[in-house]
Parts: structure tokens; C-alpha cells; sequence
């Protein structure tokens, strides 16, 4: 019986590198590629090549062969606090559409079965997320284009992309929209940080009794979803007949002044909220599970508290080492 393989681009990256371990454990061997190793702990693919996708002749080295299954989810990336400033956009859309060219092609050129595609549910517009209340984020509310950054424009245009690729050279493409993904092994500082990593750390380094800093009024709300449900999604996904784009996020919408008290509720802190000014991006994000549900017969099902409970115990030992 061959050796099932797989290729997983952005390996080092946050979700990469679960879904590198998620593959080793359903028996895959594995490559993984990106500028960089994993940040907090070390790779558990078979090979791993240090390498800038935006190079044609590193994905060549790359992509050399037809793998059972590719997962492309290397973008130039971060937070509120990297992609909603407007200071990297040119970067964002120029490195990001790059990678997803070379590899799109190269992936037809050797004939690689199936290719997994990592969109964003920045990609919809946002007039349709002015309310915090009642934002819609159903699949094809994607149109008429409108997404929130450039961010979004980006990965919009490589769906697009990947879905041209599929029909015109019959590869078979799966694209999914992510929501907001937490958990252990995130980006926790630096910048490129999301809300739940950054509120985690504020908390943590705060003393009882203290403030920590809130961009905006923190009524803006959003879902978020636990790693380990988006690895879950992506999988079940890569397996099916849906072709997508499709959303793989948590119905469980809060607002950022909520998501703060949760982590106070677990730190067993009580501290005052200091509204600032910040990017913030759309007023109200929530994924829409209604297609998943229909298509993947699955929904995530795993609480906010409980993923927040996990990636705060986290967090809180990486300062504890950064400390020591």
C-alpha cells in the first residue's frame, strides 16, 4: 500500500504547524515548508525546507512531486494590529497573491490531487458587518465585492484563483473561510498578534487591581474558534465532495469587552478596561455555520471558555519562560 503524502505550506505558521501534527497522527508523511520554523515548539513533519514561496525556483524544489494532498495556507498575515493599520498593504497583497500564483501553477504542472486553500472571513464586505449585533457573514454575501482590507481583497481574488485552476484544468480545489482561529502555539506578541492571544497576555501581565488597554469602545464583537475545531474543519472538508468556499468558525459571538472578562474570569482577576484608539476592523464578525452544517454534516462544538481557558494556561508559561 503507498504512503499517503502530504504537503503543507505555511508549516510554520500557527495553524500550519497543527495541521502538520494532525496529518503525522492520521498517518501522512508530511513536508512542510515556510520562511521559518515554528515559532514555540519544533516540527513534527518527516522534512521541512526553509524557504520563501514567493520564489518560483524554491516551490519548484518544493512542489517537485504529486502529493496525495496539498494544504496551502502561507500568506503574509497578523492581528487587527497589522493588517487594518493600512502600513503593510502593499506588502500583504503583493506577497501573499505571489505565493498563491506560484503555487497554484505548480501544483497543476505536477499534477497534485487534491489542494486545500486558506481564505479568510475578511473577504466579506463590510457593510454587511456595521451592525455588532446582526452581522452576516453567509457565503455568498461575499458578493458584490466589498472586503475590509486589503487583506481580504487578496485572499477574495486567489479563491478565484484556485477555483479558475479547477475548472479550467480540473484540479481539485477545497477553500474555506477561517474565523478568527486561537489556541497554544499562537502569536502572542510582537504586533501580528489576534484578540484573544493579545487580551491573554495583557491579562497575565497585569496586576490584580490594574487596567489593560481595549482598542475602540469594545463593543465591536466577533466569534473566535479553538485550533483544534479548525484542524477538525479543514480535514473534513479536504475529504469531501464540497468544493466550498465555506466557513469554518464558531457561532459563538461576543464582544471584546465580554472576551476580556471572560479571560479576567479565568486569570481570577479583576481589572479596569482603558478604551483607546486602535484599528479595530468591521463592527460585528460571526461565522454563519448553516452550509457547513448541510454540507459537512459538522459544527464545532467546543465552548469560547474552554479554548480561552487552554490558550490562557499557555500564554501565561510562555512569560513564565520568557521571565526565567
Amino acid at each position: 500500500m503507498l504512503e499517503k503524502t502530504a504537503l503543507v505550506c505555511g508549516a510554520g505558521g500557527f495553524i500550519g504547524s497543527h495541521l502538520v501534527r494532525r496529518l503525522k497522527r492520521d498517518g501522512f508523511w508530511v513536508r512542510g515548508v515556510d520562511l521559518k520554523l515554528p515559532d514555540y515548539e519544533e516540527s513534527v513533519a518527516d522534512e521541512f525546507i526553509v524557504g520563501d514561496l514567493r520564489l518560483i525556483d524554491v516551490c519548484e524544489r518544493v512542489i517537485d512531486r504529486d502529493f496525495h494532498e496539498m494544504y496551502q495556507l502561507a500568506a503574509d498575515m497578523g492581528g487587527a494590529g497589522y493588517i487594518f493599520t493600512g502600513q503593510h498593504d502593499a506588502d500583504i497583497i503583493h506577497n501573499s497573491a505571489t505565493i498563491n500564483l506560484n503555487v497554484a501553477d505548480l501544483c497543476r504542472r505536477r499534477g497534485v490531487g487534491r489542494v486545500f486553500f486558506s481564505s479568510s472571513a475578511c473577504v466579506y464586505p463590510a457593510v454587511n458587518q456595521a451592525d455588532p449585533d446582526n452581522p452576516n457573514c453567509e457565503e455568498t454575501s461575499a458578493y458584490p465585492a466589498a472586503p475590509d482590507s486589503e487583506y481580504g481583497w487578496e485572499k477574495l481574488i486567489s479563491e478565484r484563483l484556485y477555483q479558475s485552476y479547477a475548472r479550467n484544468y480540473g484540479m481539485t480545489c477545497r477553500i474555506a473561510r477561517y474565523h478568527n482561529i486561537f489556541g497554544p502555539s499562537g502569536t502572542w506578541d510582537g504586533g501580528r498578534e489576534k484578540a484573544p492571544a493579545a487580551i491573554c497576555r495583557k491579562v497575565a501581565q497585569a496586576d490584580h487591581g490594574g487596567e489593560i488597554e481595549i482598542w475602540g469602545d469594545g463593543l465591536q464583537t466577533r466569534s473566535f474558534l479553538y485550533i483544534d475545531e479548525c484542524i477538525e474543519g479543514t480535514i473534513r472538508l479536504m475529504h469531501s465532495d464540497f468544493a466550498g468556499p465555506v466557513n469554518i468558525g464558531s457561532e459563538e459571538m461576543v464582544s471584546i469587552n465580554r472576551l476580556v472578562d471572560m479571560v479576567c474570569e479565568i486569570a481570577g482577576k479583576r481589572l479596569h478596561k482603558r478604551h483607546v484608539a486602535g484599528p479595530m476592523g468591521v463592527r460585528g464578525r460571526r461565522s454563519d455555520n448553516r452550509l457547513i452544517a448541510e454540507t459537512l454534516h459538522w459544527r464545532p462544538t467546543q465552548s469560547l471558555m474552554d479554548g480561552l481557558e487552554k490558550t490562557y494556561a499557555w500564554i501565561e508559561n510562555q512569560l513564565l519562560r520568557s521571565a526565567a
